[in-house]
Order: C-alpha cells, then sequence, then structure tokens
C-alpha cells in the first residue's frame, strides 16, 4: 500500500506586535497587485483576436515562464532535487493558472474586465473558505463562520453588480 507523503507545514504568518504599518504596506503591495492584474485579461484577449486563446494563453504563460526562469537564474534559486516524493497534485497549480487565464480571455470581451474580475475573486474567496474551513494542502483549520459567509455573500452581491449592465 503506498501512502501520499505528508505535504510540508506552511510556513506561519509572522508575528508584528504593534506593527500596523507593515500590514498596511503588504495590503497596499497587494491591492496595487491586484489592480495591475485587470489589465492581464483584456491584454490576452486583444491577444487572442489576433491568434487564438490558446496561443495568447501560450505566449502569456511563456512570458511569465522567461521572468521566472531569469529571476531564478539570477538569484540562483532554481533547485529541482528537493522535489522527489512529493505527489503529483502538487504540480496542479500551473493547470489552475490555464484555466484562470484561458477563461479570463474568452469571457471578458462579454462581461468586461470588472465583471470577470469580480465573479472570479468572489469565487477565489468562496474557494479559499472551503479550503481554510476544511484545513486542506495542510493549513491551519479556520472554521466558516456566519461574519465569513456574510463576507463571502457580499462579495458575490457585489459580483453581480458588477455584471449587471
Amino acid at each position: 500500500m503506498r501512502t501520499e507523503p505528508t505535504p510540508p507545514a506552511p510556513p506561519q504568518p509572522p508575528q508584528h506586535e504593534g506593527s500596523i504599518a507593515t500590514f498596511v504596506l503588504l495590503g497596499l503591495i497587494m491591492f496595487l497587485v491586484g489592480a495591475i492584474s485587470a489589465m492581464q485579461p483584456p491584454v490576452n484577449a486583444l491577444l487572442a483576436g489576433r491568434s487564438s486563446g490558446l496561443t495568447a494563453a501560450l505566449i502569456s504563460f511563456s512570458v511569465g515562464t522567461a521572468v521566472l526562469l531569469v529571476a531564478a537564474l539570477g538569484t540562483r534559486s532554481l533547485t529541482f532535487h528537493e522535489l522527489g516524493g512529493t505527489s503529483w497534485w502538487w504540480f496542479a497549480g500551473g493547470l489552475m493558472g490555464v484555466a484562470l487565464v484561458y477563461a479570463s480571455l474568452r469571457i471578458v470581451p462579454i462581461l468586461g474586465s470588472a465583471g470577470v474580475l469580480s465573479a472570479a475573486v468572489a469565487g477565489q474567496l468562496t474557494g479559499a473558505l472551503l479550503i481554510d474551513h476544511f484545513g486542506w494542502f495542510g493549513l491551519p483549520h479556520s472554521p466558516i463562520s456566519a461574519i465569513r459567509l456574510l463576507g463571502v455573500a457580499l462579495l458575490v452581491i457585489g459580483a453581480l453588480l458588477v455584471v449587471r449592465r
């Protein structure tokens, strides 16, 4: 009987005593990265208009892969030897990225950038709530509560309002 290797414990978030400025700065960085990521679906859709959806997605991932390769080589952090014995599904992140990029570039001409991203974020938050609740992927268990469900419901309602024309 083959058993799956136990995933390593995820790093615990650092404890910042009284470091509100750090949290604000990190939140601002993620806000800006999120704002920039709003450009990805329409840019990929423009590229798909000149080729195909699959070609546009392939180019998008190829450019990203090239940037990551240069960064990994430049920092000498490209290591594969520690990956032995991992479960196959640990490599599924790329598949999930393909689904998001391809669906986004196909749907953005119909729903618009705000519609695509609000629906995606509502779906991501719903999935994240389930991941936290069940403690999947070795993450700490954080049960679903009424207030967390309300947060998801408000985000879903917001997504519906953004898509409504």
